[in-house]
C-alpha cells in the first residue's frame, strides 16, 4: 500500500496526540517491555559498518584479527548470529535500517544502478519516516555521524530527515575519484585520490576529506555528542565509512594487526566502539542505553585481501547468498537485555520497530513496516518474532528464508558479467546443517519449497513498489 500522508503530517500527528498514539497501552507506564522500572527515556546508539564480514571479528571467529571491545561488548550483551541487513549493497541496506521498510518498498533500490552516486538527482522519498524522526516526536535529540549514502542533496541529507546534526560524507568513499592508477589506486590508496567531501550539517568542512583520520574523527564525534545531550533522551547513528575500500587507517593502528591493512582498519573501528562504550560508563548512561553494532552487508571480496571475510558463509557483497546480507550483530544494554548468544533472525529492519516501541512512539500505521519487535528475544521473554527473511536484488526478489530453509528461485554472481540463473525447482539449503549453502536438498524436500513458496506469494501479493529513486541522474547542462 502507498502511504497516504507525508512524515511531516505524521510527526505533527505524533507531537499533538502522543499519548492516545502509544503502542500496546504504555502511555503512563514508568517501564520498559523488560518490566525493569524506569522514569526515564532510554537512549539508543546503532553502530553501522561499510562492507564488514560475517568473520571479521574476533567473537565471531577471525584467528587475527583483534576486537577486544567488540568482544567484550558481546559477553555483556547478545550476539546474534542469524542477523539480516534489507539489501546486500550499500544505499538499499540503509534504506531499510532507518526506515523499517524493505527497500523495495520505498524505491530505494534499482535494476538500473544499484546504489546513489554522485550525479544522483534523488535519495529518500520525503514521505519515508526515520527512526531518527520518530524518536524526535518523543522529545530526542538526535545526531547521524558518518556515512549516508541516502541522497547527497540538501533535501536528502540527514538534517532533513529527522537528525539535529550531521557530519560525515555523503556517499562511499571510493567515489569522486580524481586519481590514481586503475586498481593499483585501490591496493595502494592516497586521500587525494578521492575529491570525497566531509560534511558538517549541510556545509562541506573538508575536500578531499582526510580518510586517514576519519574512524578517530567519526568516533570523537560520537563521544563529543553522548557527553553533551547526557541530560536528555538521545540517538547517535554512527555509520563507519570503513571499512569499504579504499582503506584508510591513523597512524595509531598503522602495520599493527597481523591482518595487515584491512586488519587494521577493523581493529580502529574496535577502537572507536570501546570509545563510545567509555563514555556511556563514565557518563553513568549504560545501563539506560541500547547498543547495537552491525554491518550494512558482507564483504567485497573482488578486493582480495582488501576485502573482508564471510566466515563460513557462502560469497560476499552484491549477492543474495548468506554471505552477501548476513552480518555480525551485538546488541549491549548492561542490567536489561538477557545476555548470550541469540540464534534466532532478526534483521536491521527490526531495529527500527524495537527502538520506536521501546521509546513509547508510535510506529506508522498508514504503510507497511517489514520492522518487527525484538523485545521478547533481548528480555528473555520468548523468542525472535521474525521467522521469514526475503532476499531482493535490486527490484528482484532472489530468495527468501522461512525458519531453517533457505531457498533461491534466482542467482547471480555478485559483480561481473555473470547472468542470472533462475532456478525451478529453487535451490534449497537447510542453513542449521548447512550455512555455508552448498547441499542443494530441493529434491528431497519439495514441501518445504510450498511452504516458502506461499511466503513469497503472500509478500507478493501485498507489495507496492515505490517509484525508483535510483536511477534518477543530475542532468548535465550544456
Amino acid at each position: 500500500m502507498r502511504a497516504n500522508i507525508n512524515r511531516r503530517q505524521f510527526i505533527k500527528a505524533l507531537g499533538l496526540g502522543a499519548g492516545a498514539l502509544m503502542l500496546g497501552g504504555c502511555a503512563g507506564r514508568g517501564k520498559l517491555n523488560s518490566g525493569k522500572s524506569s522514569s526515564k527515556k532510554p537512549n539508543f546508539v546503532i553502530i553501522f559498518c561499510d562492507d564488514m564480514g560475517y568473520g571479521d571479528l574476533g567473537c565471531y571467529g577471525h584467528p587475527t584479527i583483534r576486537t577486544p571491545n567488540l568482544d567484550q561488548m558481546a559477553a555483556e550483551g547478545q550476539k546474534w548470529t542469524n542477523f539480516y541487513v534489507g539489501a546486500s549493497v550499500c544505499t538499499p541496506s540503509r534504506a531499510a535500517l532507518l526506515t523499517g521498510r524493505l527497500p523495495i518498498r520505498s524505491g530505494m533500490c534499482s535494476d538500473k544502478r544499484r546504489v546513489l552516486f554522485p550525479d544522483s538527482a534523488s535519495g529518500l522519498p520525503q514521505g519515508e519516516v526515520t527512526i531518527a524522526e520518530g524518536l524526535k516526536a518523543k522529545g530526542y535529540v538526535t545526531a547521524c555521524v558518518g556515512k549516508w549514502h541516502l541522497g547527497h542533496l540538501p533535501q536528502y541529507l540527514p538534517t532533513n530527515n529527522g537528525f539535529d546534526s550531521y557530519f560525515g560524507i555523503p556517499y562511499s568513499n571510493d567515489m569522486d575519484r580524481v586519481g590514481g592508477d586503475g586498481r593499483q589506486a585501490f591496493l595502494e590508496p592516497k586521500t587525494e585520490y578521492w575529491n570525497v567531501p566531509l560534511m558538517r550539517d549541510e556545509e562541506i568542512v573538508e575536500r578531499p576529506a582526510d580518510q586517514n583520520t576519519i574512524t578517530k574523527r567519526y568516533a570523537e564525534e560520537g563521544v563529543k555528542f553522548i557527553k553533551k545531550s547526557k541530560n536528555k533522551p538521545f540517538f547517535l547513528y554512527l555509520a563507519n565509512s570503513l571499512p569499504h575500500v579504499p582503506l584508510f587507517v591513523s597512524e595509531n593502528f598503522r602495520n599493527k594487526s597481523l591482518r595487515g591493512l584491512y586488519g587494521d582498519v577493523i581493529e580502529e573501528i574496535d577502537w572507536g566502539v570501546g570509545q563510545i562504550l567509555q563514555t556511556l560508563r563514565r557518563e553513568g548512561l549504560a545501563e539506560n542505553t541500547f547498543v547495537v553494532f552491525t554491518s550494512d552487508n558482507g564483504p567485497w571480496l573482488i578486493f582480495n585481501e582488501h576485502g573482508g571475510s564471510a566466515g563460513l558463509l557462502r560469497e560476499g557483497k552484491g549477492c543474495t547468498f548468506e554471505g552477501g546480507m548476513r552480518e555480525p550483530c551485538i546488541m549491549w544494554w548492561p542490567g536489561t537485555i538477557k545476555p548470550g548468544v541469540m540464534n534466532d533472525m532478526g534483521a536491521t529492519m527490526d531495529l527500527y520497530t524495537t527502538i520506536l516501541t521501546l521509546a513509547g512512539t508510535k510506529v506508522p500505521d498508514d504503510r507497511i513496516v517489514d520492522g518487527l519487535d525484538l523485545s521478547p528475544a533481548l528480555f528473555g521473554t520468548g523468542p525472535s518474532p521474525r521467522k521469514v527473511m526475503f532476499y531482493y536484488r535490486g527490484a528482484k526478489l532472489y530468495a527468501a528464508r522461512k525458519g531453517l530453509y533457505k531457498a533461491h528461485f534466482i542467482t547471480k554472481p555478485a559483480y561481473g558479467k555473470g547472468k542470472e540463473v533462475r532456478h525451478n525447482p529453487p535451490l534449497l539449503y537447510h542453513l542449521g546443517h548447512d550455512p555455508s549453502e552448498k547441499y542443494n536438498i530441493s529434491k528431497d524436500h519439495p514441501e518445504v519449497i510450498k511452504d516458502i513458496q506461499k511466503e513469497v506469494a503472500l509478500h507478493l501479493a501485498n507489495l507496492t513498489p515505490g517509484e525508483d529513486q535510483l536511477a534518477r541522474r543530475i542532468e548535465k547542462k550544456g
